[in-house]
C-alpha cells in the first residue's frame, strides 16, 4: 500500500503562482512514476504532469511552459510549480503514484494510488 498526502492548494488570482507538494509513504518501489491529475466539476480527471524516478517528464499541452514538475527521490516527494495560472486551471488536483518496471524494452506499470486531492481556485 502507498499513501499520498498533498498540500499547497488554495485561491490565487489569474497570473499568480502556486506550488503543490505530495509526500508518498508506505511500500515505495525504487522505480516509479509520480504525477498530478486534475478534475474540474463535471469533467473527467486528466493528467497534468508526470515524472519518473529517472526524471522523465510528461506534460499536458495546456500547461506546457507554465507548470514545472519535479521530485525528490530521497524523500519520496513530488512537486508541481504552477505559474501564470488561468481560471481554467481551477480544479481539484490529485497526486498519483504507480510502480514502473522494464522488461525486454517494454515499460510496465503497477497499481495506481491517489491522494485525497487539493483544491486550486484561480479567480479572474
Amino acid at each position: 500500500q502507498v499513501q499520498l498526502v498533498e498540500s499547497g492548494g488554495g485561491l490565487v488570482q489569474a497570473g499568480g503562482s502556486l506550488r503543490l507538494s505530495c509526500a508518498a509513504s508506505g511500500s515505495i518501489f525504487n522505480t516509479n512514476q509520480m504525477g498530478w491529475f486534475r478534475q474540474a466539476p463535471g469533467k473527467q480527471r486528466d493528467l497534468v504532469a508526470s515524472i519518473t524516478t529517472g526524471d522523465t517528464t510528461n506534460y499536458a499541452d495546456s500547461v506546457k511552459g507554465r507548470f514545472i514538475i519535479s521530485r525528490d527521490n530521497a524523500k519520496n516527494k513530488v512537486y508541481l510549480q504552477m505559474n501564470s495560472l488561468k481560471p481554467e486551471d481551477t480544479a481539484v488536483y490529485y497526486c498519483h503514484y504507480r510502480r514502473t518496471w522494464e522488461s525486454h524494452g517494454t515499460t510496465y506499470y503497477g497499481e495506481s494510488y491517489w491522494g485525497q486531492g487539493t483544491q486550486v481556485t484561480v479567480s479572474s
